[in-house]
């Protein structure tokens, strides 16, 4: 990485991406045989020359409406999938909460999660020990901690993961809309956390529709409209933008 590239987090350089799609597909081994000549192959582009770079410290919300590609660079960022075209350099121990449950294993109890999750993440059985307690605690999930997460609600799985990822000391930490489940009590919860982190020099992207959470804990915005940048700026001024648009 250049000098002058290492106050950034994130840098996304003109990045595309698209998936194959398959039309007509057999499935038996007969339709295979018959129609081997009939299957059709698409593509569908969904991002299209991304360029983005986010600073150290920088809280960020991806906004747009469904199918504008907000998830798809999440998912780039955090290396789930890679890109059709472009690069993507992260720097820093990045920590993501993209899917409910991703990385919990379902016969496994909470507390046994927690260690096999926050191992993934890069902590030593050591490290989870002295902040076990600590997870549990934000989680709020009480004699559940005990429960296999096959058991668990939607909103229980949504409070296990985010206190595992809020407490392993990423630089970067990526949020996919997860924060939508649940109650409001630990929603807001949740936002107060992240307020906690971004005061502490954390870098923080967060893909949201909640317009008014955004705009109260990032500084800035990208609205991604079609697979493109359409505005890049201060949240409430491209907030007003989308809305124009979109609301």
């Amino acid at each position: 990485m250049k000098k002058n590239e290492n106050e950034y987090s994130i840098i996304v350089n003109d990045v595309y991406k698209r998936f194959k799609l398959v039309y007509d597909k057999p499935f038996t081994l007969k339709e295979r045989l018959i129609f081997w000549k009939n299957t059709k192959v698409g593509y569908h582009e969904v991002l299209k020359g991304i360029d983005l770079k986010i600073k150290q410290g920088e809280t960020v919300a991806l906004i747009g409406v469904n199918g504008s590609g907000k998830s798809t660079l999440l998912k780039l960022m955090t290396k789930i999938i890679y890109p059709t075209k472009g690069t993507i350099t992260t720097n820093g121990k990045l920590t993501s909460l993209l899917e409910l449950g991703a990385g919990f294993h379902q016969d496994f109890t909470g507390r046994e999660n927690i260690y096999f999750n926050a191992s993934i993440f890069g902590l030593t059985a050591k490290e989870i020990d002295a902040r076990v307690q600590e997870i549990i605690d934000f989680s709020e999930l009480g004699e559940f901690i005990e429960a296999p997460v096959r058991t668990y609600s939607s909103g229980m799985y949504m409070r296990l993961a985010f206190s595992v990822a809020i407490n392993v000391d990423a630089d970067i930490l990526l949020i996919d809309e997860i924060l939508a489940v649940g109650d409001q009590h630990f929603q807001d919860k949740c936002y107060a956390k992240l307020e906690e982190l971004k005061r502490s020099g954390k870098t923080i992207v967060i893909v949201s529709h909640s317009l008014p959470s955004v705009k109260k804990l990032c500084d800035r915005a990208v609205w991604l409209y079609k697979g493109e940048v359409r505005e890049d700026g201060n949240t409430a001024e491209v907030i007003e933008k989308y809305l124009e648009v979109c609301g």
